[in-house]
């Protein structure tokens, strides 16, 4: 990871770690480098979507004047999820597109994410030299007069361009089925409906009155609990859950049960192999994936390839072996033949589409993958110390004897996010009580030495 950028771009709370000066320099820097590495002639074209939250617009305000002010163009989007900014970068030619959001974190943080003009997340070569730059500002050179850029009036209907195009990714419509959907008072509440008309699905959508501070405030994929309660209470074939930028999704069953990542990419990679479409015979995981998915694929005749947590690095694994199937327990998944990145409507689509194909209910298409116990613990730990802190004797030593009492019937995995100031200890196992008691005991290490 960067100086500025973690594994999903710049993030921190709004207007603290993550303020206008900050975003001015990164507009700056990421239009200057962006229009240096352009093969075209002419001003370069940033395109910029936010999510919901108070702080977007200020921060987005900040980003176009540090664009213009080296001689770039931008579109502004509005408040669209950060696949559809990827989308429509792709689409209509633009050098960049800019993602205002802190996806599935409190309303008081917000993030700058940039997608190249292939749709995918900057390299790590062009987020150095932005970094650099970003350092160094006063060496970006200004413009004046008419080489400066503006903000122009946008003909792109980003709500009509985005859900027609996740429309066509299903054959025929998903009439008969009904599903409760939780927006997270997030980015999807501008799209979800009329993607629901679309392809005529039965919805009830909550949580989608976004007022700038309620952003995943218990809802949400990483709030699920009055989703199961909805689902369980009602007549639904299954409930939908986005985080707040809606690159993520999680699913509820009929019983309210939760299918997490690995169990919707289970179903998803088991129905493209019948359908001779999952390319290689294998899909990507991270190496927080379940070892229960690990064994579905290898019964189903499929394999798994496992790179590192964050979905940037599946990406790179499934373009580096040419699959086309990739993906996170968060709910990122990646379809590569329809979107560049994770994105929740379009795996919402892709499942319901093979639940209604079936014929059966959705806690049957998703039984035969048996999850091993694991817990998650995430542990409060300062930004400028989560990346050393396995190198401390008392934590490798925790680490070493769990993995020793755990031997060859589970694993242990510490390591800090990409994203957040936490270091997360993954346990799993085949005898839940003792993956739940060596990941306390590791957890309370980790905090005796912050």
């Amino acid at each position: 990871m960067g100086r500025y950028f973690g594994t999903d771009g710049v993030r921190g709370v709004a207007n603290l770690e993550l303020d206008a000066l900050l975003a001015f320099r990164i507009g700056a820097a990421a239009a200057y480098v962006l229009a240096q590495e352009a093969t075209h002639s002419g001003k370069a074209k940033l395109l910029i979507g936010k999510d919901t939250r108070i702080s977007s617009d200020m921060l987005e305000n900040a980003l176009v004047a540090g664009i213009c002010s080296v001689g770039a163009d931008v579109e502004l989007l509005g408040v669209i999820p950060t696949p559809a900014v990827a989308y429509l970068t792709i689409k209509h030619k633009a050098d960049a597109g800019i993602v205002i959001s802190a996806s599935h974190n409190s309303f008081e943080y917000n993030g700058i994410k940039i997608f190249a003009g292939n749709g995918y997340k900057l390299p790590d070569a062009t987020e150095t030299k932005i970094e650099d730059l970003i350092d160094d500002f006063d060496s970006i050179p200004k413009v004046t007069h008419e080489k400066l850029g503006r903000v122009l009036q946008s003909r792109i209907d980003p709500v009509v361009e985005y859900t027609d195009h996740l429309a066509e990714t299903i054959k025929g419509d998903l009439s008969g089925l009904r599903v409760a959907v939780d927006c997270a008072n997030g980015a999807s509440s501008t799209t979800v409906e009329r993607l629901m008309r679309l392809v005529e699905c039965k919805a009830e959508i909550r949580f989608y009155e976004p007022d700038g501070v309620n952003i995943n405030d218990n809802c949400g994929s990483t709030h699920l609990e009055q989703l199961k309660n909805r689902v369980r209470n009602g007549d639904f074939d299954l409930g939908v859950a986005f985080d707040g930028d809606a690159d993520r999704c999680l699913i509820v069953d009929e019983t309210g049960e939760e299918l997490d990542g690995d169990r919707i990419m289970a179903v998803c990679a088991a129905h493209m192999k019948k359908e001779g479409k999952l390319r290689g015979g294998a899909f990507v995981a991270t190496v927080l994936s379940n070892m229960g998915l690990h064994a579905y694929a290898e019964k189903n005749g499929m394999r798994i390839e496992c790179s590192n947590v964050g979905d940037r690095y599946v990406l790179e694994m499934m373009l580096q072996k040419g699959y086309i199937l990739g993906g996170e327990q968060s709910g990122h998944v990646i379809f590569l033949e329809y979107a560049s990145t994770g994105d929740g409507e379009l795996t919402a689509l892709q499942f319901m589409a093979i639940l209604k194909a079936s014929g059966k209910k959705c806690s049957e298409i998703a039984a035969e993958v048996v999850p091993w116990p694991q817990v998650m613990i995430n542990v409060k730990v300062p930004n400028d110390q989560k990346n050393t802190l396995q190198e401390l004797p008392a934590v490798k030593a925790a680490i070493d004897q769990a993995a020793s009492e755990l031997g060859e019937n589970g694993r242990i995995l510490v390591r800090p996010s990409g994203t957040e100031a936490l270091v997360r200890v993954m346990v799993e196992g085949k005898d839940g009580e003792q993956v739940d008691t060596l990941a306390k005991r590791v957890a309370k290490v980790v905090e005796s030495v912050v």
